[in-house]
């Protein structure tokens, strides 16, 4: 505070005394770092085509704007108003890339998971279809229904995990390879961010278990006279 700095390619602004500090504030874009950014009194410019006024208001701010334009008529008729919207507005408009993009990619990725649940489920199917009378000896012998459960079960946990030990190195090299394209889509978040894999890892699981369920509550109901009769 009270220290002086200026610009030497404008002379009307060389010798100017700091009278406060501002927090940093995004301005131009949401996308770069904030710059260093200088606040200068408007009765000291000498050049400014046209100005910014900005309201704060604490409900509808779109049900202002009448009054706001008969306030600045009542100064001056002439001076025009236009391109009037809210924070809201603008943010949404520039973050548009953005939001289109995590649609796409939400989209991909829950029918990425709904065909590997339908996957999951038909390989399930068709491995106790092919075990029914593997089933029935082991129910014949005194193999107990939860204990036929626990073993589907298993088998697709021992499955998934699987696909997760070889999927998660795939997917760290995978976004390092893509990171310089979808880098600059990502906020708050890193191309290869932990949590969001193992959040993507956690829901892989529960869904494969749901989609194991089915073909292991089928196997527990096979009856054992009739799986040693299947052909």
């Amino acid at each position: 505070m009270g220290q002086h700095i200026g610009f030497d390619s404008d002379p009307a602004n060389q010798d100017m005394e700091i009278v406060g500090i501002a927090r940093d504030a995004k301005y131009g874009s949401l996308r770069d770092e904030t710059p260093a950014t200088v606040y200068r009194p408007f009765a000291q410019e000498s050049e400014i085509p046209y100005l910014f006024f900005e309201l704060r208001s604490a409900g509808d701010s779109l049900s202002l704007v009448p009054a706001v334009r008969a306030a600045v008529a009542s100064v001056d008729r002439n001076v025009p108003l236009f391109g009037i919207e809210t924070e809201t507005q603008e943010i949404d408009d520039a973050l548009l890339q953005e939001r289109l993009f995590a649609k796409l990619a939400g989209f991909f990725g829950l029918a990425a998971l709904l065909l590997a649940a339908v996957g999951l489920y038909g390989i399930l199917s068709y491995a106790v279809a092919r075990r029914t009378s593997e089933i029935g000896i082991r129910m014949a012998l005194g193999a107990q229904r939860a204990n036929i459960l626990r073993m589907v079960l298993r088998e697709t946990l021992l499955l998934v995990l699987a696909g997760v030990v070889i999927g998660i190195p795939a997917s760290f090299a995978a976004t390092r390879f893509a990171s310089s394209v979808i880098s600059d889509l990502l906020f708050g978040i890193k191309a290869t961010d932990v949590s969001t894999i193992v959040l993507a890892t956690i829901v892989l699981i529960v869904v494969a278990v749901f989609a194991g369920f089915l073909p292991a509550r089928r196997a527990m109901r096979v009856d054992p006279m009739v799986a040693l009769r299947y052909e």
